[in-house]
């Protein structure tokens, strides 16, 4: 066996993560990860790297009220600096890979001041919450909810199927809204719901995080490694 080899598997046993032991032997990374996937405490080390990357790199969140405007684009710089990092930490987690791709395909791109993500689905729903709360650590009081529904829809009974499916509570959900479009019978059972986070340094990283993930999910690369 390579002596190289003998230590690259002695270090990823002490926890070291792949780049850790390329940028320590200078050994591609695809070839560790031939000597090392096989390994199935390597796998282990992977979760537990992750696990301690989330501990340790909680998101950062700021209030920008009352910023001036002329310190607001170093804040957004800030957030968007930050983002980037925490992406190379959180990019193979599959709660953060799924959440993301939930605002990429249902969230909203164009307010500067609002994270607003919008679905017919309840596990959809309780996935993107799910994702806030464990992996963005949005603290749950600043979730906001609110209802569109169909006049005859009963609001009482939407809001209560959507409160037991997504794991939320009264104090989230706000009034609802009845549409009055040209169909005022129930398209759908529940009606929609829309989810948000009123945060512009939070809306600043989950633009960047959508763009890397966006661009990293293409590459053949991204599929090989992980920590």
């Amino acid at each position: 066996m390579r002596k190289d080899k003998e230590k690259a598997l002695k270090l990823r046993k002490e926890g070291k993560s792949y780049r850790e032991i390329k940028n320590e032997l200078s050994v591609p990374l695809s070839t560790l990860s031939e000597w090392l996937s096989p390994h199935g405490w390597s796998k282990n080390i992977t979760d537990s790297l992750v696990e301690t990357a989330k501990e340790k790199n909680t998101i950062r969140l700021r209030s920008l009220n009352g910023i001036r405007s002329e310190h607001l684009k170093n804040a957004y710089n800030d957030a968007r600096k930050e983002a980037a990092e925490e992406f190379e930490i959180l990019k193979y987690h599959p709660l953060f890979i799924a959440g993301i791709m939930l605002y990429w395909g249902e969230g909203d791109k164009v307010t500067y001041h609002h994270v607003k993500f919008t679905n017919t689905d309840t596990a959809m729903v309780k996935t993107y919450v799910k994702f806030l709360v464990d992996v963005c650590r949005i603290p749950k009081e600043k979730i906001r909810c609110s209802l569109l529904l169909y006049p005859d829809l009963d609001e009482e009974l939407c809001k209560k199927n959507w409160k037991e499916k997504s794991g939320l509570n009264d104090i989230h959900f706000g009034k609802s809204t009845i549409i009055q479009g040209r169909h005022k019978t129930k398209r759908l059972q529940t009606g929609i719901c829309l989810v948000n986070v009123s945060s512009t340094y939070f809306k600043q990283k989950i633009l960047i995080w959508t763009k890397l993930l966006a661009e990293q999910i293409v590459s053949s690369e991204y599929y090989r490694f992980g920590l």
